[in-house]
């Protein structure tokens, strides 16, 4: 193991979670440390012929003055993925990621742009835990629920799960055995419904301790999201996808309709739509105009046709964005025209023929919803080469004690 153990100086953060150092010319990318740190550090993948290693540091020589004592240490050193900044004071943690955002703009995006990342409400107050209403964890082989180790599919049992909201946190998930291998599902909706419990992807009575067979057994949630004085109802299948931060859902529909501005009267398009959590507002904001939304996930459209039942100026398509676009697929009526297009993409990104399909349409103004900063700056280069600026961009810190970080960004022509 002595020969594993390398002594680095820490350089700039860089996408993914780690810093970058460089040991013998080669690059190294470290996890679980902080730029200007000196650091004893585990390579944990340095194959001879690697273009770069990575590697964790397990001794800090020289600390940063924002390093705190680690929220979650059983996501440091050899843990489980998911916690990989809960070393980092949470104002460090935000700028870290403003920096992320900055240099991938700057260098795959091509624009230079000062970026600030928000906390979200509460988060500073709860010491950045308490925010996922959403978990998953697996039985490893006695029945212990826990996550699996880092880039591993070892399963680290855990006694607790610090990002989770409290009414998770008292489910005692972590306190009874499981079959092993067990896939277990805790979701803890907004808005007062009890959580659910899933295990293999069925309900579960925790009391009874065994599947809920019954034929009117809960599988969906109801998420409620408050903007302003508006209160907006949603139905979620909870093997469903939704948002995790308990404030993330309204923060996004806040900075969507900041974003789109005055749309009365206009045609709005609504792509990777979900379960319809920005085309219920959308659709209100534009009033006698239309809102046409586009999701792939057919489970998801089926929550949206129930959310958005009462809403007569919303076009709904089910099927791939980039087919539904061109009107090669069966999917309802062909998309022709668009004076704003919201998009909120899968953390690959839009990619170029969405992109192309977008422009077409020429709509004067984009908003775009981005859980990944290379992703994000790949599609604004893209728009960019088809006469859209990047005039707006704000970061979220909708995932403290990680890397990630959502960016709300506006582009016009």
């Amino acid at each position: 193991m002595a020969d594993l153990l390398v002594e680095l100086e820490i350089g700039p953060v860089a996408h993914g979670g780690h810093c970058v150092a460089r040991h013998e010319g080669r690059v190294v990318f470290v996890r679980h440390t902080l730029p200007g740190e000196r650091v004893r550090a585990l390579l944990t993948d340095a194959e001879p012929d690697a273009k770069f290693w990575r590697a964790d540091a397990v001794e800090v020589l020289d600390a940063s003055p924002d390093r705190v004592p680690s929220a979650w240490p059983q996501a440091g050193p050899g843990g489980v993925g998911g916690g990989e900044l809960a070393h980092v004071a949470l104002p460090a943690q935000r700028a870290w990621k403003a920096a992320v955002l900055r240099e991938q703009l700057q260098r795959l995006g091509r624009v230079d742009r000062d970026v600030t990342v928000r906390a979200l409400p509460g988060d500073d107050e709860r010491g950045g835990l308490a925010w996922r209403t959403r978990i998953d964890l697996v039985a490893d082989a006695a029945g212990r629920a826990g996550m699996r180790r880092h880039r591993s599919h070892d399963v680290v049992a855990l006694d607790a799960m610090p990002l989770a909201v409290d009414a998770i946190a008292e489910l005692g998930l972590f306190e009874r055995r499981w079959h092993a291998g067990a896939h277990i599902e805790a979701v803890a909706p907004v808005g007062g419904d009890r959580p659910i419990v899933l295990v293999d992807g069925e309900p579960y009575d925790l009391g009874r301790r065994r599947p809920d067979t019954r034929p009117n057994a809960r599988t969906s949630v109801r998420e409620v999201v408050t903007v302003g004085d508006r209160e907006h109802v949603y139905r979620v299948a909870a093997a469903g996808f939704w948002q995790v931060h308990r404030e993330a859902a309204g923060t996004l529909v806040e900075a969507v309709l900041r974003g789109v501005g005055d749309v009365t009267g206009a045609a709005v398009l609504d792509l990777y739509a979900g379960a319809g959590l920005f085309t219920a507002p959308l659709a209100d904001a534009v009033a006698d105009g239309t809102v046409v939304s586009v999701e792939g996930d057919a489970r998801a459209v089926r929550d949206a046709r129930r959310n958005l039942h009462d809403r007569s100026n919303v076009e709904l398509h089910v099927g791939d964005v980039t087919r539904v676009l061109r009107g090669d697929q069966d999917a309802g009526s062909s998309v022709v025209h668009a004076d704003v297009v919201v998009l909120d993409p899968p953390r690959a990104g839009a990619g170029r023929k969405v992109v192309d399909a977008v422009t077409a349409l020429r709509p004067e103004r984009i908003v775009y919803v981005a859980c990944d900063p290379a992703a994000l700056a790949r599609d604004v280069a893209l728009l960019g080469e088809a006469g859209y600026g990047l005039t707006e961009l704000d970061g979220y810190d909708l995932f403290p004690m990680t890397h990630h970080v959502e960016a709300v960004a506006v582009l016009t022509r």
